[in-house]
């Protein structure tokens, strides 16, 4: 294998471009937007945190789901306009409970195992990404709350993540700014959190400079798999462009389903909605006032995260409304509360809305590794974790890749040949 066409251009696709890169593979990166990192990858909550590792196949889920039902507030909001896909993705995610501890784990070593090529890859390549190294504070307003979250603080210490109980004034230790009462939290020093789209840019670049061609305003509409390679047609202004490749690597978040259905396999990716909203810090006061360290309310399933010295990343919910992108300011209007809420002192008077849909498959694993056709590899459906995971999945598929093509050259390798023949 040699030439790889990887088609979807946020932080999976361009993580995935840069491991195949240094690898010495030619890459071609495929991505239907002007820049890359222009979808779920553009402003997202901003955290590295394997202490989210868990995953949500939990009964108190659906319990949480059906209380909020008719909440269009609500941080997980289910619109009740029936379709297959949700449905049947829906019966998948129940029948995946069952594995709710084996998969909290796995996740948890994957975010471990990713955190480590970030911060190697931003070193080596200099990216600067507003990369705050101060860990991830998890707050909890009762108890019930709590001590769910002892018992997933069990599961990812087997999956290598340490996180620690801490006291409410512990709490506040760690992050002066904090407002309000609360019955207690769990501190993960070895989480970040940074900017995203910065970091996903930066590595473009990198990638390109290793040699991958990353092609922006490409709209792939065909993918077709033979024992001759990968076709993927393009259509342009003046028609449709094929080309073939060795192998391709789907990368193209909730639009891997489609792409995976025209290659034979069953990628079951539902568009899972998530907001944000970016909060200008422009007056030294708000400066001041808002938190340094990245948190995560559980109460309410926001994240908040400080993006350098001017900025506020508030970002959570989950909405369930298909290929739906629209911004809806009944769903932003709970993240600017709760910072009014919260931190009081922080001017939101200059705020930046953005949606995005996050690739979830029913057991929030990823799809990472080859399909049924030859050549066809996939790493996709990361759902809340995709900038948290992207590394690792990248290095996995990289890995996988470059382990057929050395095989396939040993074999053709006469050295190789004539000592089989000896033994």
């Amino acid at each position: 294998m040699k030439t790889i066409a990887i088609i979807g251009g946020g932080v999976t696709g361009v993580t995935t471009a840069y491991a195949l890169a240094k690898r010495g593979f030619a890459v071609t990166l495929l991505e239907r937007h002007r820049y890359a990192a222009m979808e779920t990858s553009y402003a997202n909550g901003g955290q590295l945190s394997a202490s989210n590792a868990e995953v949500w196949n939990h009964r108190s889920t659906i319990r949480k789901a059906l209380h909020w039902l008719l909440r269009r507030d609500a941080p997980l909001l289910v619109h009740l306009h029936p379709t297959w896909h949700k449905l049947s993705w829906f019966t998948e995610f129940i029948g995946a409970m069952e594995r709710y501890h084996d998969n909290t784990i796995a996740l948890a070593r994957m975010a471990v195992a990713a955190r480590e090529h970030v911060f190697r890859w931003a070193e080596e390549e200099n990216i600067q990404f507003d990369l705050r190294r101060q860990g991830v504070l998890h707050l909890h307003r009762d108890r019930t709350e709590f001590e769910h979250a002892v018992a997933v603080s069990k599961l990812l210490e087997r999956g290598g993540v340490r996180r620690r109980q801490v006291t409410p004034d512990e709490m506040r230790s760690i992050e002066p700014s904090l407002r309000g009462t609360y019955y207690g939290g769990h501190y993960t020093d070895s989480d970040s959190s940074g900017d995203i789209h910065k970091f996903t840019t930066g590595l473009a670049q990198a990638a390109q400079r290793l040699g991958a061609q990353i092609h922006y305003n490409q709209h792939v509409v065909q993918l077709s798999a033979s024992q001759h390679g990968v076709d993927v047609t393009v259509l342009r202004d003046n028609g449709a462009d094929t080309q073939r490749y060795d192998a391709v690597v789907i990368c193209a978040g909730v639009a891997s389903r489609a792409f995976a259905a025209q290659l034979g396999d069953e990628v079951n990716c539902y568009p899972v909605k998530g907001y944000s909203v970016t909060i200008q810090l422009d007056d030294a006061a708000s400066q001041a006032a808002a938190p340094q360290v990245s948190l995560v309310d559980d109460t309410v399933k926001l994240v908040c995260s400080r993006l350098g010295d001017h900025r506020l990343r508030i970002a959570g919910t989950a909405e369930f409304h298909g290929h739906n992108r629209d911004i809806r300011a009944d769903r932003i209007a709970p993240l600017t509360a709760w910072v009014q809420q919260n931190f009081p002192d922080v001017c939101t008077r200059a705020i930046t809305p953005w949606a995005g849909l996050r690739p979830m498959t029913p057991d929030l694993m990823p799809r990472v590794g080859p399909g049924k056709a030859p050549g066809v590899y996939y790493n996709t459906g990361h759902g809340h974790l995709g900038w948290t995971l992207s590394a690792a999945t990248a290095d996995m598929v990289a890995s996988a890749i470059a382990a057929g093509r050395d095989a396939v050259t040993a074999r053709a390798s006469p050295s190789t040949r004539c000592a089989t023949a000896r033994t």
